[in-house]
C-alpha cells in the first residue's frame, strides 16, 4: 500500500508553527545573550577571579557539562517546586539554556583568556589596573575573538537542544510538530516540516553570528 503525502493542514495549523517558531526564537535570544554573559563571568572566576569563587564555579561547571539538558530541564521544573520555588514551563525552559549555555561557553571563554599572552595582563598593570579591569579592557575581546566560532556553533547546538523544551509542555516548534500530529496522524509530514524550520534556523543563526562577529571584531573581518 502506497503513502500519500498531504500537507494540506499547514494551512490549518501555521498559527501553532508561528507560535513555536515564535518562542523557539526566544529561547535562543534569551539563552544565548544571558548564557554567554553568565559564561563570561565564570571565564573570569575560573581564570582571573579569587580563590574562594573558583571552587564554585567549577563545580557548577563539571555539574552541567556533566549531565544530560533534559535532566537538568526536568529539575529546574519538577525538582525547584519542592523547594518553593515554582515556575512556568517557559520560564523553566529559558532558565535551564541560560545554566546550560553558561557552563559550556564558560569553558570555551577560559580557552581564549588562558591563550591570551601574559604581556597583555603585564601591560594592564603597568597601567595600574585592577585584575578585573585588565579582563575587562584588555583580554576580553580578544578573547571572545578567538573563540568566536566555537562559542557561535556551541549557541546553535544549544538552540537544537532545545527541542526537548517540549517534555515539560513549553511551547516551542516541537511542542507545535507533536501537536499536529496527534491530530493530524500525519507524523512524517509534521516532523519533516519541522526538521527543515529547525534546519532554516539553525543555517540563518549560524549567519547571525557571523554578522556578530564581524560587527564586534571588524579587524578580524577585515582580514
Amino acid at each position: 500500500m502506497s503513502y500519500h503525502f498531504e500537507f494540506g493542514w499547514l494551512l490549518e495549523y501555521y498559527p501553532e508553527i508561528i507560535k513555536g517558531i515564535l518562542i523557539t526564537l526566544e529561547l535562543i535570544a534569551i539563552g544565548g545573550v544571558l548564557g554567554i554573559s553568565l559564561g563570561i563571568f565564570c571565564a573570569w572566576v575560573r581564570a582571573l577571579g579569587p580563590a574562594w569563587l573558583k571552587p564554585v564555579v567549577a563545580t557548577y561547571v563539571e555539574l552541567i557539562r556533566n549531565t544530560p539538558f533534559l535532566i537538568q530541564l526536568f529539575f529546574i521544573f519538577f525538582g525547584l517546586p519542592s523547594l518553593g520555588f515554582k515556575l512556568s514551563e517557559l520560564t523553566a525552559a529559558n532558565l535551564a539554556m541560560v545554566v546550560n549555555l553558561g557552563a559550556y561557553s564558560c569553558e570555551i571563554i577560559r580557552a581564549g583568556i588562558q591563550a591570551t599572552p601574559k604581556g597583555q595582563f603585564e601591560a594592564g598593570e603597568s597601567l595600574a589596573m585592577t585584575r578585573f579591569e585588565t579582563f575587562r579592557h584588555v583580554v576580553l575581546v580578544p578573547s571572545l575573538q578567538r573563540i568566536w566560532p566555537a562559542l557561535s556553533s556551541q549557541v546553535v547546538i544549544v538552540m537544537l537542544g532545545s527541542s526537548v523544551v517540549s517534555q515539560i509542555a513549553a511551547e516551542d516548534l516541537t511542542f507545535a510538530a507533536n501537536f499536529i500530529q496527534s491530530r493530524t496522524f500525519r507524523a512524517f509530514e509534521a516532523y519533516i516540516v519541522s526538521t527543515a524550520i529547525y534546519l532554516v534556523l539553525a543555517i540563518l543563526l549560524r549567519q547571525l553570528l557571523a554578522v556578530v562577529g564581524g560587527f564586534i571584531f571588524p579587524r578580524r573581518a577585515a582580514r
